[in-house]
């Protein structure tokens, strides 16, 4: 039996979905240097928790580093992260900004505290893998958030785009992937709670009360009167968007 013990289905699904779009989109390469960035939500952590077993399956060479860009809400909230990667072995580098109250007070003069705070947090993500060479930057978006993205740059912005598994940064020089952007929440969810992983609330003022929740669960109404429609419009939007990926190879 592997070290990882046996896996339940939601295991064996996260596991082998996140490993049918890292092969598909030829998304690393032999001697990668990948900084997971993880937020201590349940996505990002699920993500480090495969992409460690990933790393064990896949028979090229990779490094995984996981990369934490503390808000600032709670200066204590990512220690039971610093434990996790100690107790796993998981190089990390792992800092406490203030990106996240002041995405909420007088300096941010933009309409949006979320898109403030997100753009400094990458940016800092950005520089975080320019010090340690890293090739690659992995982010835990998943399945709802590509369904998610899609309809807000539709309704919003007037544009058919999703979210891409494998963009280039730089000329090249880095590569943001989202290995888990085929699997749905429903399955990362299961997966964290078996696998004990040490998640923590997010306690953002603005949690839940974003345009992008909004449409998610105006969606989730949509598809609680007709299941199908939701099942139609994942398998849809996955087909797509993997196809983009693959067509960019």
């Amino acid at each position: 039996m592997p070290k990882w013990g046996k896996l339940s289905y939601a295991q064996k699904k996260t596991v082998s979905t996140v490993g049918m779009l890292m092969q598909k989109t030829e998304m690393v390469h032999d001697g990668a240097r990948i900084g997971v960035a993880v937020s201590g939500g349940v996505d990002s952590f699920v993500l480090i928790k495969t992409m460690l077993i990933r790393q064990a399956i896949i028979p090229i060479n990779i490094e995984l580093m996981v990369l934490h860009v503390n808000p600032g809400f709670d200066p204590d909230s990512h220690h039971p992260l610093t434990d996790w990667c100690i107790e796993n072995g998981v190089p990390s580098h792992i800092e406490l900004t203030n990106y996240g109250p002041s995405a909420h007070g007088p300096e941010n003069r933009s309409k949006s505290a979320c898109f403030f705070c997100s753009r400094l947090r990458r940016k800092r993500l950005f520089e975080l893998c320019d010090q340690y060479s890293l090739t690659h930057l992995a982010i835990g978006h998943t399945a709802d958030d590509l369904v998610t993205t899609f309809h807000m740059n539709m309704e919003q912005n007037g544009r058919i785009q999703g979210l891409s598994a494998n963009e280039s940064f730089f000329k090249g020089k880095l590569h943001m992937i989202r290995p888990a952007l085929m699997l749905e929440k429903k399955f990362i969810k299961a997966a964290a709670r078996q696998w004990e992983l040490p998640i923590w609330k997010n306690n953002c003022p603005s949690n839940d009360a974003t345009k992008r929740s909004y449409i998610y669960e105006r969606l989730q109404e949509e598809w609680n009167k007709n299941p199908v429609t939701r099942n139609n419009t994942f398998n849809a939007l996955r087909r797509w968007q993997l196809d983009l990926n693959m067509k960019k190879q």
